[in-house]
């Protein structure tokens, strides 16, 4: 979606309305908290853009053929990265943490060439890579140029495995950014079998860390089609369809049977976010119908991840924020890490709470987990110098719950 078609979005519930709300359904007897906030009462060029985009789609967009459900042993390159066995040196397992970033400009190089160095003197063993990994339109073949241009040129010298999830330019349609063609994003999971550092075995899956003993596990969604710019064609990929379903329910039995004592979600669109895009529910502005505003992603947040796992990682909007854990997530913190080539307009636009943010300056992230504490240290990074700034850090030495299988 291009960002100069943004309009200041509707705000989400603030947690004091979503405590509220919660207190008032449960006092009437109804169901759950709802899911969506108030419908807009204007018409403006926004609105309009979106439904001619969703018309368009339906009318032109060619369906998408199938693709698995479910995570797959890893087909990477001869001599792919290793995932770390064991911890470094510092006693830690180090991720670096990237988002937004497929441009092949000059911010990119530069945020890679400063996340490398931080790299290096961390002990990074892994990365992950939240999604609009080819900006604009994604790859137009599993072989496409831009895999070089965009990533692998860009990061070299990060030879670790990077866990990759798919963004809307990623999947787009007949509009960039849309998210109107999911089937695209198999391009992405077939270059995995042929690139060393590039790890997406599915569209979805898990990994353990370290794979005998697990001390972190990541679960990475593929966020598209429950927040795509357009209505899905094809059935298979619609909101309620049988990859949606297959993808909630596997994420739902992945993190109760998760023996890992730390559980972090990775996906490319954020369940809260203080940026313009907003959080889920009412993403830019909307805040009806089945797509767009992100509203069955917001719903499959707060019933299967939020109280479940101890962070979710998300892009999107390219700010660096770490929100606080409340009693609206379950005790689930939100990090939103998108600023890794591109960034924002410097305010923030809503008001959750927020350990740290930052809405100007490109940067990342690095994860140092260990089995007594989860770390968030956030780098700025100065483009013309090519450096980084640790800018903060947030600790959590308790996770969110406890692994399957141990006391509670």
């Amino acid at each position: 979606m291009c960002e100069d078609e943004l309009i200041p979005p509707q705000a989400d519930m603030t947690e004091r309305e979503w405590l509220r709300a919660g207190v008032e359904t449960a006092g009437a007897g109804a169901a759950p908290v709802p899911t969506t906030g108030r419908v807009p009462q204007w018409v403006n060029r926004r609105t309009l853009l979106g439904g001619a985009m969703a018309g368009a789609a339906l009318a032109v967009l060619p369906s998408p053929g199938q693709s698995p459900a479910s995570a797959a042993p890893r087909l990477g390159a001869p001599g792919a990265f290793p995932f770390p066995e064991r911890p470094n040196g510092k006693g830690e397992f180090a991720i670096l943490v990237t988002g937004d970033a497929g441009t092949g400009d000059e911010a990119q190089y530069a945020v890679a060439a400063a996340a490398r160095d931080v790299c290096r003197s961390e002990g990074v063993g892994l990365a992950v890579g939240l999604g609009d990994n080819i900006y604009e339109n994604g790859p137009e073949s599993d072989h496409d140029s831009e895999f070089q241009d965009k990533f692998e040129k860009p990061n070299n010298g990060i030879d670790v495995p990077w866990l990759m999830v798919l963004g809307n330019h990623d999947c787009s349609g007949l509009i960039p950014g849309s998210g109107g063609d999911p089937s695209r994003g198999d391009r992405e999971v077939s270059y995995a079998r042929t690139s060393k550092r590039w790890y997406m075995p599915a569209r979805y899956y898990r990994v353990p860390l370290p794979a005998a003993d697990p001390l972190v596990e990541f679960f990475a969604l593929d966020t598209i089609p429950w927040s795509s710019y357009v209505a899905q064609l094809d059935p298979y990929y619609r909101w309620d369809g049988p990859y949606m379903r297959a993808q909630r329910s596997w994420l739902d039995e992945a993190l109760r049977t998760s023996r890992a004592r730390w559980k972090v979600v990775i996906g490319h669109h954020p369940y809260l976010n203080n940026g313009k895009h907003g959080s889920a529910g009412s993403y830019d502005g909307f805040e009806i119908g089945n797509y767009t505003s992100g509203i069955h992603l917001k719903d499959m947040y707060e019933k299967v991840v939020c109280g479940r796992a101890d962070l979710i990682l998300s892009g999107h909007d390219h700010t660096l924020q770490i929100l606080e854990p409340t009693a609206r997530t379950g005790g689930t913190r939100q990090v939103v890490c998108g600023a890794s080539a591109k960034t924002e307009d410097g305010k923030a636009h809503f008001a959750h709470p927020a350990a740290w943010q930052n809405f100007s300056d490109h940067g990342f992230m690095l994860l140092k987990v260990a089995g007594a504490r989860l770390t968030i240290d956030a780098y700025t990074v100065d483009v013309a110098t090519r450096k980084a700034t640790l800018a903060h850090r947030t600790r959590h030495t308790r996770p969110v719950a406890a692994p399957a299988g141990a006391p509670a």
